[in-house]
Formats: structure tokens, C-alpha cells, sequence
């Protein structure tokens, strides 16, 4: 059973940043296929960036340019770096795992419990 446990969340004014990371029980390594979503309140959970078995990476289209995927396989983590946030980039924020490649489709497996994004203007 793969944990997964985000951190790194916080409160932020627009333009700013924050490195959210997403410790595993297990490794992510190049067997698993691993992604960030977000969720505001009264919206769906969507994707928003996800790196595949093959380093392939995917962004959503509001995030290309400003955020940025990665782990350290070495140190079981996944990282997301992001850059010159938001006010609608305002979200819970979680990271997910899975065997298959589900790129920023909500159907991965495993999941965090979370870590609290809020930027304001």
C-alpha cells in the first residue's frame, strides 16, 4: 500500500511561490507514474501536473510556464514548484501514484491527504 504524504502549502501574495513536496512510503520511481491535482471549494479536482515512467511530463493549460514537476527518486519525493501564483491557483492541493500512466486524469490510485494552497491579491 502506497502512502503518500503532501507538504509545503501555505498562504502567498500573487506573483509569489511555493515548493510543494509529496513524500511516499515507497519509492516513486520509474514504475510509477505520479501527479499533482488541486481542488477549490464547489469545483471538480483537477489535474494539474503529472510525470510519467518515462519522464514525460504534462501541465494543465493554466499552469504551463509556471509550474514545474519533479522528484527525486533517490529520496522517495515529488516536488512541484510553483512560480508567480495566483489568486485562482487557490486550492487543496494533492499528490497522487499509480503503476499505469493516468496523466492528469483523476484515476490514479494512491493518494495524499492534501496540503493547503491560498494565494491572494
Amino acid at each position: 500500500q502506497e502512502q503518500l504524504q503532501e507538504s509545503g502549502g501555505g498562504s502567498v501574495q500573487a506573483g509569489g511561490s511555493l515548493r510543494l513536496s509529496c513524500a511516499a512510503s515507497k519509492y516513486i520511481g520509474t514504475n510509477r507514474c505520479v501527479g499533482w491535482f488541486r481542488q477549490a471549494p464547489g469545483k471538480e479536482r483537477e489535474g494539474v501536473a503529472a510525470i510519467d515512467i518515462g519522464d514525460s511530463t504534462w501541465y494543465a493549460d493554466s499552469v504551463k510556464g509556471r509550474f514545474t514537476i519533479s522528484r527525486d527518486n533517490a529520496k522517495v519525493t515529488l516536488y512541484l514548484q510553483m512560480n508567480s501564483l495566483k489568486s485562482e491557483d487557490t486550492a487543496m492541493y494533492y499528490c497522487a501514484a499509480d503503476r499505469v500512466n493516468w496523466w492528469l486524469l483523476p484515476s490514479y490510485t494512491y493518494w495524499g491527504q492534501g496540503t493547503q494552497v491560498t494565494v491572494s491579491s
